[in-house]
């Protein structure tokens, strides 16, 4: 074995983590995300004498919010497909609308989240006895609200990508897990300091969230916490989609092929 052959491969990869900013992010990005989310979660744990179907909380909670990351990661994550096959010039040379791109999309991601939630439940019951669907016929507005909000920072990721490149492309990945320890998938938002609770309400995931622990209690169903979801939802998207669309006719007006 050579030394010198082994530290120039060391330095290959090296030089490209040095110079890549989304992987040093990386690095430090996802370590924090899960310290502070199974942090908390264990803080709140340690603070209840006893937490009333505390397993059923936990994994109902992992399952919906595969809702919410499946619809942000498979908006931007096909968009990069077309920059890895260097095929985005190529789609958008032709009379394809962006609306129409959006649409497809949309019903794929549909497509693979049905599959996706009926796997990971049936993997529950089977592996822990667990029916995430206690929640009954409520999971199907709980489940809308959380796949709308996906579908938001889907586009917000998708457009940053469109406008500045494969430079960009890690955020495809990161920005989901951003708003998980705000959104109280796990643990209620009193649990969090009080700075952090006021960015948690303005999130429409911590409404779902908040309200899916109420129905797991016997409680009734929060139709406030539910219209308030849709409310925050609806003007997210909004912003999201107009800023993908803007996005990408700047980038357009730039030429498309700088991307690939």
């Amino acid at each position: 074995m050579n030394p010198s052959r082994v530290r120039g491969v060391f330095f290959r990869y090296f030089h490209i983590l040095y110079r890549g900013s989304h992987v040093l992010a990386d690095l430090f990005y996802w370590p924090l995300v899960d310290i502070l989310l199974w942090g908390l979660t264990s803080v709140w744990i340690l603070s209840q004498q006893h937490v009333e179907n505390l397993s059923l909380i936990l994994m109902t909670g992992l399952i919906f919010w595969q809702i919410t990351w499946r619809g942000s990661i498979d908006i931007s994550t096909n968009l990069l497909q077309e920059f890895w096959c260097r095929n985005l010039v190529n789609l958008f040379s032709t009379p394809l609308k962006i609306s129409e791109w959006c649409v497809g999309v949309l019903l794929l991601c549909l497509c693979k989240l049905l599959v996706s939630i009926a796997f990971g439940s049936f993997v529950v019951y089977l592996l822990y006895s667990l029916n995430v669907f206690q929640v009954g016929w409520l999971f199907l507005p709980f489940a809308f609200s959380l796949l709308i909000f996906g579908w938001t920072i889907g586009f917000l990721a998708a457009g940053v990508i469109i406008y500045f490149g494969h430079k960009m492309e890690a955020l495809a990945w990161m920005i989901g897990a951003v708003f998980a320890p705000f959104s109280a998938v796990f643990y209620p938002v009193s649990i969090l300091p009080s700075w952090a609770q006021l960015v948690s309400w303005a999130l429409p995931t911590t409404y779902i969230f908040e309200g899916m622990r109420q129905v797991l209690s016997n409680a009734s169903f929060p139709t406030g916490y539910f219209w308030m979801s849709m409310l925050l939802n609806l003007i997210y998207l909004g912003g999201s989609v107009f800023l993908f669309i803007f996005s990408f006719d700047k980038s357009r007006a730039k030429g498309l092929a700088r991307l690939e």
